[in-house]
């Protein structure tokens, strides 16, 4: 059996340390795109994974196939809600079919993304050149791919999840024991981190950039996808939306 906390660890984490949801937008002055447009969703980069006991994250293929289902099936509720000028396809889902430059880019949008959570959101981790602005780039490769398919714009999201073990999670519940008499080294539990990226595939730019990191959520079920992408697409659906020039 997994879960997220054990029991008494919960009440320490939301009682001491605050576990809410976080997102944050790291672009200034962004206009969504309207009009006439094609944009490509990339397949979602998900893995899910086990906690266990000594601190290790065992991938779960069977959960992670899973949550990618469930992801999936949510960026297609909220792209259905676009506007009607809006065009909108789905690259390659299966892992047969992906092609070379798809996986080149889904491990180059991590490594930029990755990148940016570093310089962007860490403190005393902001690169010098980049302290007052927002620029990354997944650079000819994107342009490359927006060339040959005619698409605009490139969705990419990536995820991680994981879940404690039964014996991460009773390792919890003595720590919280220990708490009590004063000795406090709590293991953590765990954790939702995931970003996503709008891309604009005439310059290759990262135009929008959302990050989310929770301590709570499930993304191997559909009602915990929906939430984690409403959470990292709200920022975006509510910018203002000039003509795309």
């Amino acid at each position: 059996m997994v879960n997220r906390f054990a029991p008494l660890a919960a009440v320490l984490c939301l009682g001491l340390l605050g576990c809410a949801s976080t997102t944050q937008q790291a672009t200034s002055g962004f206009h969504r795109p309207t009009g006439s447009y094609r944009l490509v969703v990339m397949k979602p980069d998900i893995a899910v994974s086990v906690l266990t006991a000594g601190g290790l994250n065992e991938p779960r293929e069977d959960w992670t196939l899973t949550a990618r289902e469930n992801v999936l099936a949510a960026l297609k509720v909220q792209q259905a809600k676009s506007g009607a000028s809006t065009q909108i396809v789905f690259a390659s889902t299966s892992a047969a079919n992906d092609d070379a430059t798809l996986a080149e880019l889904d491990r180059l949008h991590e490594a930029v993304g990755q990148s940016i959570m570093l310089h962007k959101y860490t403190p005393g981790g902001a690169l010098p050149t980049k302290q007052d602005k927002f620029d990354w780039t997944l650079g000819k490769l994107a342009t490359d791919y927006g060339a040959a398919t005619g698409n605009d714009y490139a969705l990419f999201l990536f995820a991680r999840d994981s879940f404690s073990s039964s014996g991460r999670a009773a390792l919890q519940a003595v720590s919280m024991l220990g708490c009590i008499v004063g000795v406090c080294v709590m293991p953590g539990g765990g954790v939702q981190q995931a970003f996503v990226s709008l891309v604009d595939l005439k310059s290759g730019n990262v135009v929008w950039f959302n990050h989310l990191v929770s301590m709570t959520g499930d993304i191997r079920t559909p009602a915990g996808a929906n939430d984690m992408v409403d959470k990292l697409l709200e920022s975006m659906r509510d910018a203002k939306a000039p003509k795309k020039s």
